[in-house]
C-alpha cells in the first residue's frame, strides 16, 4: 500500500522505522495553544477534538525534542523537514530545530498568508502561520517553482540585456548600431517565502470539520518543492490526513500517524475518496475580484466610504449610517435609466436591511417604458457633471432661441 495510516503515538512508530528512508517530513503538531480544540462536521453528526494543553513550555519542548530527533534520523541525506507552527510556539520550535538540524541547514521561514474574517479581539488580526523549512544536509533535493512577474515590474526592461559602460556602471547593452540588445525569454520569478493560499472556507468541498485542517493546495506546494513522484512523505501528526491526500494526488508514497483513532479513520476515508477544492482566487488572482467602478467611485471622493466588489447593485457603502445600517450607494451607469438604476440598488440593498439608499444620477436616459416610481427609501442626487450638462443644454437652448428671435427681427 502506497499510503499508510497508523493509529498510535508517533514516537513509537518512529523508533521502529529504519534510518534514512524518508524524503520529506511534514508535521503540523500541537501549537502550544493551551486549549482543547473541538469542531463538528458540517452535518453536525460528528465532533473531532484534540487536547493542546501543557504543564509548561519545558514539557512541550521535551515532547517535540524526542520526536524531532527521530524524524531527523529517518530522513534521507537529501531530505527536508517542514514544521508548521504559529506565533504561540514558533520560537520554541526554531531553537529545537536549530539544535537538532543545525543552523546552517535552516533554509527558510515560509509565511502562509490568508484572508480571515475580522473579529472583536484586541490587537492585530492573525492572518498568517509559519512553516519552518530545514534540510538534513547541505545538499538536498529542491525543485524551483517559477511564478509570474509582479504587475509593478517593468517587464520590458527585464527583457533587455544589461552590461557595463565605460565607467563600469550598469547599463543596457547595445549592438554596433546602438540598438538595445534583447536578453531572451525570461523564465519567471522563483517562488518566494510568502505564500498566499486561501484558508479553507466553511463550504469548501474538502472541508471535513477537523480542527486546524489545512488546504490540500498548501501541502501540494510543499511536496512538489522537495520531492519527486514515488518519494516517501511522512506526517507524524496527520490529523485529517491532508498531507496524505496531497501525496496520493501527486503520486508519492506516504505514512501518516496520529494518536486519535477518529483522525485516522477520517484520513483513511479521505485517501479512498480524495477531494481537492480548487481556488478561484489563486487561478485568477486577487485583483480580478476588484471590480468596483473606480471611475464612478471618484464621485465619492472626500466622503468616507467602502468600495463594494462583486455586487451588481451597490457600488459602495458610506461609513455614515442611518438606523444603525451603513448607507448603500449606487452610481447610475452609462446608458442606464434612472428607474433601472434605482431598481438594482433597491434589490441589492433589501437583503442588507438598509433604511436609506443614495442613487447618484449621472445622465438623462430617455425611456419609452414606465418603470414605476422610485422607492421612497432612495434619495436621488444629481452629480455635478449632470448638473453642468443640463445647465449647458439650457444655455444652448436659450442662445438658440435668442438668435432665432434676432433673426426674426432682422
Amino acid at each position: 500500500m502506497d499510503i499508510e495510516v497508523r493509529n498510535c503515538d508517533c514516537l513509537e512508530v518512529l523508533r521502529d522505522l529504519p534510518s534514512a528512508q524518508v524524503d520529506l517530513v511534514y508535521l503540523d503538531p500541537p501549537f502550544f495553544t493551551q486549549r482543547e480544540h473541538r469542531l463538528r462536521t458540517r452535518d453536525r453528526t460528528k465532533e473531532f477534538s484534540f487536547n493542546d494543553k501543557w504543564g509548561s513550555a519545558t514539557e512541550y519542548a521535551a515532547f517535540l525534542d524526542a520526536r524531532l530527533r527521530e524524524l531527523r534520523r529517518i530522513l534521507k541525506s537529501s531530505g527536508s523537514l517542514f514544521f508548521h507552527c504559529d506565533k504561540t510556539a514558533s520560537h520554541v520550535a526554531r531553537l529545537l530545530l536549530d539544535d537538532i538540524f543545525g543552523v546552517d541547514n535552516f533554509q527558510a521561514e515560509i509565511i502562509w498568508h490568508y484572508k480571515r474574517w475580522s473579529n472583536s479581539a484586541k490587537g492585530l488580526l492573525p492572518a498568517h502561520q509559519s512553516i519552518l523549512f530545514y534540510s538534513k544536509r547541505e545538499h538536498y533535493k529542491f525543485h524551483t517553482i517559477l511564478t509570474d512577474y509582479s504587475p509593478t515590474t517593468n517587464v520590458d526592461q527585464i527583457l533587455q540585456k544589461r552590461g557595463r559602460d565605460a565607467a563600469n556602471k550598469s547599463a543596457y547593452a547595445r549592438d554596433e548600431n546602438g540598438d538595445i540588445v534583447f536578453s531572451g525569454v525570461k523564465r519567471g520569478v522563483p517562488l518566494s517565502d510568502v505564500w498566499t493560499i486561501p484558508f479553507l472556507n466553511p463550504k469548501a468541498k474538502e472541508r471535513t470539520g477537523y480542527p486546524t485542517q489545512k488546504p490540500i493546495l498548501l501541502l501540494e506546494r510543499i511536496i512538489q518543492l522537495v520531492t519527486d513522484p514515488g518519494d516517501l512523505v511522512l506526517d507524524p501528526f496527520c490529523g485529517s490526513g491532508t498531507s496524505l491526500v496531497a501525496a496520493k494526488l501527486l503520486g508519492r508514497k506516504a505514512i501518516g500517524i496520529d494518536v486519535s483513532a477518529d483522525a485516522c479513520a477520517l484520513s483513511r476515508r479521505r485517501i479512498d475518496e480524495p477531494v481537492r477544492t480548487d481556488s478561484q482566487l489563486m487561478k485568477v488572482g486577487e485583483d480580478s475580484y476588484r471590480n468596483a467602478d473606480t471611475e464612478a467611485l471618484a464621485l465619492l471622493h472626500g466622503i468616507p466610504h467602502i468600495p463594494v466588489h462583486r455586487n451588481n447593485g451597490i457600488d459602495a457603502f458610506l461609513k455614515a449610517t442611518f438606523g444603525g445600517v451603513p448607507i448603500p450607494v449606487r452610481i447610475q451607469k452609462h446608458g442606464e435609466t434612472l428607474a433601472d438604476a434605482a431598481s438594482a440598488l433597491h434589490k441589492a440593498s433589501s437583503t442588507k436591511n438598509a433604511k436609506r439608499m443614495i442613487l447618484i444620477a449621472t445622465e438623462d436616459v430617455p425611456t419609452l417604458w414606465d418603470h414605476g416610481t422610485i422607492p421612497a427609501e432612495i434619495v436621488v442626487l444629481d452629480s455635478a457633471a449632470l448638473i453642468i450638462k443640463r445647465l449647458i443644454s439650457e444655455m444652448t437652448s436659450e442662445e438658440k432661441a435668442s438668435n432665432k428671435q434676432l433673426h426674426a427681427y432682422g
